[in-house]
C-alpha cells in the first residue's frame, strides 16, 4: 500500500536567511573553458566558462543532446573535462570535504536498494564513509525528518509512492550535510501535482539551508519557479547559449506560480529556448 505524500521540512532553530546579492557571494564552482570530447570522438561540450556562487539555485535547460547532464557530471567530478578545468571553492576536487565543504548528487531515478529499508538506503553514504552506525543514526533520522519521512524509516521502497521514493533519494543526499547539491532532472518522471509539491519544498529547503544547487530540467515552468539563474544551453556541440536571471525573492510558492510575473518570465525563457533549439539545428 502506498502512503500519502509528506512534505520536505526544514529543521532549523536559526532565523531564515536574508536575501544577498549573488554577485557578491564567493564562488563555489568555477568552470574554466572546460570541454568534453568522448572516446568515440563526439564533441559533447564546447569550452564552457561559468561561475556558480554560494547560495545560488542554477538550473540547466536546453534541447536534448545539449550536454546538460554531461556538464552536471563534470561539476560532480563523475566525468573529467577533455580540456580546461573545474575548480571547487577555488581549488581542485580535494577541496571538497575540507572545512565542511561537501557535495551530493541526486540522479534522475531514486536508485534505491529494494531489499533495504528506507533508513538503510539513506545511511548508505555514511556506511561508505565508514561512519559508525551509532553516529549515523541521528543524522539519518534528521535527514528523513527534513524530507517529511520521519515515520517511514522502517518501510521498504516498494511500500512508497514514486514521489516518496524520490524524497528518500534526496534524504540520502542531505544526510551528508552538503553545501553543493547537484540534481539531474529528479522530478521528471513524476505527475504534475507531485512535481509541483516537491518543487515547492525544494525551493524552501534550498533557501533555508542556503544550499548552492545546480539542477537539470526540461521544464520551463520548473526552471523559472526554482531558480535564481537559468543557463540555457544549445547543442552540436553543447554550449552555453544564454544566461537568464530570475530576480524574484525567495522563498516562492503558489502566489508566485500564479502571478503575471511568473507567466512573463516563462514566456521570456520559452523564447530564448526556442532560439537555442534553432541554433542547435543550424549546426547539424
Amino acid at each position: 500500500m502506498k502512503h500519502q505524500e509528506a512534505s520536505l521540512r526544514v529543521v532549523s532553530a536559526s532565523p531564515a536567511p536574508t536575501a544577498a546579492d549573488p554577485a557578491e557571494a564567493p564562488p563555489v564552482v568555477d568552470i574554466l573553458s572546460a570541454e568534453k570530447v568522448f572516446a568515440n570522438g563526439m564533441r559533447g561540450l564546447a569550452p564552457i566558462d561559468l561561475t556558480i556562487r554560494q547560495g545560488e539555485f542554477v538550473s540547466l535547460i536546453g534541447p536534448s543532446g545539449c550536454g546538460k547532464s554531461t556538464l552536471l557530471k563534470l561539476v560532480a567530478n563523475l566525468h573529467q573535462p577533455s580540456d580546461g578545468r573545474i575548480a571547487w571553492w577555488r581549488g581542485d576536487f580535494r577541496r571538497v570535504g575540507e572545512a565542511g565543504r561537501r557535495l551530493a548528487f541526486v540522479f534522475q531515478d531514486p536508485t534505491l536498494m529494494p531489499w533495504a529499508r528506507v533508513d538503510a538506503n539513506v545511511r548508505l553514504p555514511l556506511d561508505l564513509a565508514g561512519v559508525p552506525r551509532a553516529g549515523a543514526a541521528p543524522r539519518v533520522a534528521a535527514a528523513l525528518e527534513q524530507v517529511g519521512l520521519g515515520r517511514h524509516g522502517r518501510h521498504y521502497p516498494r511500500q512508497l509512492s514514486g514521489g516518496m521514493r524520490m524524497r528518500v533519494s534526496i534524504a540520502r543526499a542531505l544526510v551528508t550535510e552538503p553545501n553543493l547539491l547537484l540534481m539531474d532532472e529528479p522530478f521528471g518522471a513524476l505527475d504534475e501535482f507531485t512535481r509541483n509539491k516537491l518543487d515547492d519544498d525544494l525551493v524552501q529547503l534550498s533557501w533555508e539551508r542556503q544550499l548552492t544547487t545546480v539542477f537539470v530540467t526540461h521544464s520551463i515552468y520548473e526552471a523559472v519557479f526554482l531558480s535564481t539563474r537559468v543557463i540555457v544551453m544549445a547543442a552540436n556541440p553543447g554550449r552555453v547559449f544564454h544566461e537568464f536571471a530570475i530576480d524574484e525573492p525567495m522563498p516562492r510558492g503558489d502566489a508566485f506560480r500564479g502571478s503575471a510575473r511568473f507567466a512573463e518570465l516563462c514566456r521570456g525563457l520559452s523564447a530564448v529556448l526556442t532560439e537555442a533549439s534553432i541554433a542547435s539545428q543550424r549546426r547539424d
